[in-house]
C-alpha cells in the first residue's frame, strides 16, 4: 500500500435500497483534494449538508452504524466505508440522495467493483497515520466482547466469533494490510442473521429493505417447512429449504468462515470513522458496531491527547530492528567506545529512528560525574549525528567508502538529564533534500515520553580518499 494519500480518479455511482429504511438511494463516490478526508453529503436536503465520517457523530449501532450532525442522519455506512479503507483511499466525498447507504448484496463487493472501474490515483501528500503506542482495550464482560489494540508497525485485525451456535461454531478471520487481498478475501463477505430474528425485524420495520439475497440466514434450530414458506412469503421470495450446513438454500457461502470475515469487514468500516490510517494490531472477540465504535472513540481520544505531546517514535523491543549493532558497523566507521548507537529501528527516504541503551558501563561515566553520572550533552549530539549519518549514507550505493562530517550544529537544547538505565530514542528528519552531499537535519532525542534534547545539524558526506 502506498504511503501517499489516495483518492478516486472520477465519480462513480451505485443505486439500491437501504436495509433498514427501504428507501431507494443513489450513492456517488467523488474525488476529493488532499487532506479532505471522507465526508458525506445529503444532496436531497436543502443546502446539501456535509457530515464528516467521524466516530464522535455516531448515534446508533443496533443493526448498523449511523452518524448524525445537526439533525441530519446517514444510516448503515459501514460497508461503503470499508470499501474505501480496504482499498487504501483517504479522500472522498460521498454524495447520497437519501438517508441510508444501499445494502446491495450485504457486503462491500459491489462498492469495491464500482471503484475499480474508475480507478484510484495517488496525491501529492503523505498519508496521515496514527500509530498505536500502548495497549488499548474495550471490554464488555457481560456479553463476552473484547477488542484490544496493540502497538505494531502496520495495520492488522484478527477476529474470533462464538455465539454458542451449533451451525456457526467458533470462527476465526484475519486481515493484514501487507499480505491480505481485501478485494478477494474480505470485501465479498456478506452480513448474516439468525432465522429466529427475521420476523421480529420485519414486524418492527427494522429491515424494510431486507432481502433473502443480501444476508446469510442461519438456521440454529429445526424449523417446519411451512414456517420457512411463511417467512419467504413475507419477503415476497420463492419458497426455500435448509441446506445441511444450516443455512437457507438461496445462497452459497463464499468461505466457510464468511460470518467472521464479515465481522472483520464491519470493523474496517467502523474504524474508518477514526479519521486517520492506523498502524496497530487488533484482536477482537465477538466484535459488533457498538464495540467497534467505542474502541474507535478511545483511539480518537488518544489521538487528541497525543497531539499535545511531542510526536514520539514508536519502539517495540519485540520487533526486529532494521539494523542491529553488527549491521551498523558495516555502515559507520565508528567503533566502541565511540560507536554510540545500538539499533536502527526504522528508516525511510527522509526520516530515521535509532536507539541507544545508556548503561553504567559507559567509559565517560568514570569522570562525568563519579557521584552523579550524567551522559555528556556533546555525546548525545554525537549519537544523534551517527543516527543521521546512516540516513545520509543510505543515499549512496557504497556507504562503506564515505564519511560524514559536521558542518554546523545549531538550536541545540538539552531539556533533561540522561542517566544510566535510560534508553534514548533518536529521530532525525531531513529539513530539505540533500544537495551536493550536504544534509540539513532536525534531530530529537526521547527517553520514554520525554523530549530530552533537540537540535539542528548540518553534515556533509565525503568519499574516503584512496591511497
Amino acid at each position: 500500500m502506498t504511503d501517499k494519500q489516495v483518492t478516486i480518479s472520477q465519480p462513480v455511482t451505485l443505486k439500491g435500497k437501504g436495509l433498514h429504511t427501504g428507501y431507494e438511494v443513489s450513492l456517488t463516490y467523488k474525488p476529493a483534494p488532499v487532506n479532505h478526508g471522507i465526508k458525506f453529503c445529503r444532496v436531497d436536503l436543502t443546502g446539501s449538508p456535509i457530515i464528516n465520517a467521524d466516530v464522535d457523530l455516531v448515534v446508533e449501532t443496533s443493526r448498523g452504524t449511523t452518524i448524525e450532525d445537526k439533525g441530519v442522519k446517514i444510516h448503515t455506512i459501514e460497508h461503503a466505508l470499508a470499501a474505501l479503507t480496504g482499498l487504501g483511499i483517504d479522500n472522498v466525498l460521498i454524495e447520497m440522495n437519501g438517508p441510508e447507504a444501499p445494502i446491495l448484496d450485504g457486503s462491500s463487493k459491489l462498492y469495491v467493483e464500482a471503484i475499480a472501474k474508475v480507478g484510484i490515483e495517488e496525491q501529492d501528500a503523505e498519508k496521515d497515520y496514527y500509530v498505536i503506542r500502548e495497549k488499548t482495550v474495550y471490554r464488555d464482560e457481560k456479553n463476552n466482547i473484547e477488542i484490544i489494540a496493540y502497538p505494531d508497525d502496520h495495520f492488522s485485525v484478527n477476529v474470533l466469533i462464538d455465539y454458542k451456535s451449533i451451525v456457526l461454531g467458533h470462527q476465526y478471520a484475519s486481515y493484514d494490510e501487507r499480505s491480505s487481498d481485501f478485494t478477494q478475501e474480505i470485501a465479498p463477505c456478506r452480513t448474516f442473521v439468525f432465522f429466529h430474528e427475521l420476523e421480529f425485524l420485519l414486524k418492527n420495520n427494522l429491515i424494510k429493505g431486507g432481502d433473502l439475497e443480501n444476508a446469510i440466514v442461519i438456521m440454529e434450530h429445526p424449523v417446519e417447512q411451512a414456517e420457512l414458506d411463511r417467512i419467504a412469503d413475507l419477503f415476497n421470495k420463492p419458497h426455500i429449504k435448509v441446506k445441511p450446513n444450516g443455512i437457507l438454500s438461496n445462497l452459497e457461502l463464499h468461505f466457510t468462515n464468511e460470518p467472521a470475515r464479515h465481522k472483520l469487514l464491519d470493523m474496517l468500516g467502523d474504524f474508518t470513522l477514526i479519521g486517520k490510517r492506523i498502524k496497530g494490531k487488533f484482536i477482537a472477540t465477538r466484535p459488533g458496531h457498538y464495540a467497534n465504535t467505542q474502541l474507535a472513540k478511545i483511539i480518537k481520544q488518544n489521538i487528541k491527547r497525543d497531539s499535545t505531546k511531542p510526536n514520539i517514535p514508536a519502539y517495540d523491543q519485540n520487533i526486529k530492528p532494521l539494523y542491529d549493532i553488527n549491521q551498523i558497523k558495516t555502515i559507520l566507521p565508528h567503533r566502541p567506545p565511540f560507536l554510540l548507537i545500538d539499533k536502527i529501528i526504522s528508516m525511510d527516504s527522509t526520516t530515521i529512528v535509532g536507539m541507544k541503551n545508556v548503561t553504567m558501563n559507559e567509559g565517560f561515566f568514570v569522570g562525568h560525574f563519579p557521584d552523579e553520572p550524567v551522559m555528556p550533552g556533546v555525546l548525545q549530539v554525537e549519537a544523534m549525528a551517527q543516527v543521521g549519518g546512516i540516513l545520509v549514507l543510505n543515499t549512496v550505493e557504497d556507504p562503506e567508502n564515505y564519511l560524514t562530517y559536521f558542518l554546523r550544529i545549531d538550536k541545540v537544547r538539552f531539556k533533561r538529564k540522561v542517566v544510566p538505565g535510560d534508553t534514548i530514542i533518536f529521530r532525525m528528519s531531513l529539513i530539505q533534500p540533500i544537495r551536493r552531499g550536504i544534509a540539513l537535519m532536525w534531530g530529537e532525542a526521547f527517553v520514554g515520553d520525554t523530549l530530552v534534547m533537540e537540535g539542528e545539524l548540518m553534515a556533509q558526506i565525503s568519499k574516503v580518499k584512496e591511497e
